[in-house]
């Protein structure tokens, strides 16, 4: 009877010692679970939760300074996680784009002049988030050797000179755009040009004929803007303007759609901060122009001016 007891006793504790590994090791398990999910959070899927919306569609129009400032935010957004999808439109769809949440944010407005019109026409459904390059002025551009042409009325004057060797033709850019629209609806008619055309066509076939006009000292007249890196390549002038037809200069402002902060809280405080002065623009826009990839001058920009760029990362949580 004692050696059936003595037994009893032992097998008891024996289950006993069991039980207890069981539920120390369903502690221990639950610990680990409860970690790894942790770390989980904290690693790259945390990243992705912070980064929220992941990817950044921004349309820009095709204008040397918008092309690349738009690569150069699109390198920093990279830098952080974001996909970011770069459209190249018209004014019209830019705006529209932004306004009705197809796209996420641009770097390309210029205001308070040039874009008034979509400006007043968008800016209820529109964020704007201030200007990324300050003090960016347009107006119609000669070369220097036109001696005799220095203001936008001297165009009316010299109608028997300049006008028939250009055939009263100024050379323009992509129709729709804001400088096109300023200088037709508001500059010609300030100046009285009646006998002249203002030719669409886009930035790229501006720049050629005015690149051939120089290379056989023809005169030309031209849509142009600030910062452009035909002005590093050619010698140019504004022509003057004393009604300030065109206004003062513009800045280049960013803006987003409206909820952006919210849906992607990261990338909307980088394009907040963005911003570059007109010579570093320049500088990405020349190597572009001496045909470096976009994407690669915008890279190796970013990759020299880290001091730069991490000025637009610094409020990130």
């Amino acid at each position: 009877m004692m050696k059936n007891t003595k037994y009893l006793v032992l097998s008891i504790l024996f289950m006993l010692t069991m039980v207890l590994s069981a539920c120390g090791g369903s502690d221990e398990s639950a610990g680990n679970g409860s970690g790894d999910k942790e770390n989980n959070n904290s690693g790259d899927n945390g990243d992705k939760l912070k980064l929220g919306q992941e990817t950044i569609t921004i349309p820009y129009v095709s204008w040397p300074s918008a092309i690349a400032s738009s690569n150069v935010i699109k390198v920093a957004l990279e830098e952080k996680g974001y996909d970011v999808n770069l459209k190249q439109v018209n004014s019209g769809a830019m705006y529209t784009g932004i306004a009705d949440k197809s796209a996420d944010s641009s770097v390309c407005i210029w205001l308070p002049n040039t874009d008034k019109e979509y400006w007043k026409k968008y800016k209820e459904d529109i964020e704007m988030l201030g200007p990324n390059v300050e003090g960016t002025p347009l107006g119609l551009v000669v070369p220097k050797y036109m001696e005799d042409v220095n203001s936008i009325k001297d165009l009316a004057k010299n109608t028997n000179s300049v006008g028939d060797e250009t055939e009263f033709t100024i050379t323009g850019i992509e129709p729709g755009s804001g400088q096109m629209e300023v200088t037709k609806q508001q500059v010609m008619k300030d100046y009285g040009l009646d006998k002249w055309t203002l030719q669409p066509s886009s930035s790229a076939a501006m720049a050629t004929s005015l690149g051939e006009a120089v290379e056989n000292e023809e005169p030309i007249v031209v849509t142009l803007w600030s910062p452009h890196w035909s002005f590093s390549k050619w010698d140019l002038k504004y022509l003057d303007d004393p009604q300030n037809s065109y206004g003062d200069s513009d800045d280049i402002n960013t803006i987003a759609r409206q909820g952006l902060e919210e849906d992607a809280p990261r990338a909307y405080e980088i394009l907040d901060q963005f911003s570059m002065t007109k010579d570093q623009l320049a500088s990405v826009m020349v190597k572009i122009n001496e045909g470096m990839d976009p994407a690669k001058a915008a890279q190796e920009w970013t990759d020299k001016n880290k001091d730069v760029v991490n000025k637009w990362f610094k409020n990130l949580k």
